[in-house]
């Protein structure tokens, strides 16, 4: 039976436009978009804007009444206290998220964060009514170590611990190697490690969220290469960084349909 996942098209800007800057380019997205005519129904568009601009997206996206969703980049594992500097997702549900990045590399690298870290922040998510977008991948040294999939998949067996098996979560497979590098993996490398961590959301929250739960790749995602990544079964859209700062080009990998062949 054939599985119908809508795919997820997810732009993260990562600490780049403001909140004017924000407002002019969701604006010109979903004008370009409605002038290509996309379907949203057949795959939905997402951007992940810094902290400061999610209000100013908030308020665009719904007096335009636009189909783009967005989220945030992080959030706390806390609810309130003395956390100076942190972001509650109850914050972020304020402001009609529905999405949150967790676990990138930069915050894994830059910030330690770790999978225990990554784990207290996916629950946090889920209890707030967010969908968390978790992220997880190797580096080239745990490539040569350990092969393609061991990282990422003890990375997701620790985020999804203890979540109940109706949480709605989004699984990001992002090689660390690949990440601005301009060499993404091929294809099959990406269905090779999607396919594992797919068997791992099975293994812990059941046939029907394995089903149901979409799994991106992202690394290097470019419209000359998005149509490869999107014929593999267990891929389901892609995370997008520096292409995503780019309308044009973004809106080309949105509409990856026109150019996957049959």
């Amino acid at each position: 039976m054939a599985v119908n996942r809508v795919p997820l098209l997810a732009g993260n800007w990562k600490m780049n436009l403001d909140h004017l800057q924000a407002i002019a380019f969701v604006q010109k997205l979903a004008w370009t978009l409605k002038d290509a005519s996309h379907d949203f129904d057949a795959a939905e568009v997402a951007v992940f804007p810094p902290f400061t601009d999610l209000r100013s997206v908030q308020t665009l996206v719904a007096a335009d009444k636009l189909s783009i969703a967005f989220g945030a980049q992080d959030l706390s594992m806390h609810d309130s206290g003395a956390y100076t500097g942190e972001i509650s997702g109850a914050f972020l549900a304020q402001l009609d998220c529905t999405y949150v990045i967790i676990g990138h590399s930069e915050r894994r690298t830059l910030h330690a964060e770790d999978d225990t870290v990554v784990a207290a922040k996916t629950a946090a998510a889920v209890k707030h009514g967010l969908v968390p977008v978790v992220c997880v991948g190797e580096t080239a040294e745990d490539l040569e170590k350990h092969g393609p999939s061991a990282v990422p998949v003890a990375q997701l067996r620790t985020a999804l611990e203890g979540l109940d098996a109706g949480a709605d979560i989004v699984v990001a497979y992002e090689p660390v190697w690949a990440i601005g590098s301009g060499q993404a993996a091929t294809p099959d490398q990406a269905e090779q490690v999607a396919a594992a961590l797919r068997d791992v959301v099975r293994e812990i929250l059941g046939d029907e969220a394995a089903t149901r739960t979409r799994i991106l790749y992202g690394g290097s995602v470019k419209s000359s290469n998005i149509a490869g990544f999107m014929r593999e079964p267990n891929v389901d859209g892609a995370l997008i960084g520096g292409a995503s700062l780019d309308v044009n080009e973004f809106s080309s990998i949105v509409r990856f349909q026109k150019h996957v062949g049959v």
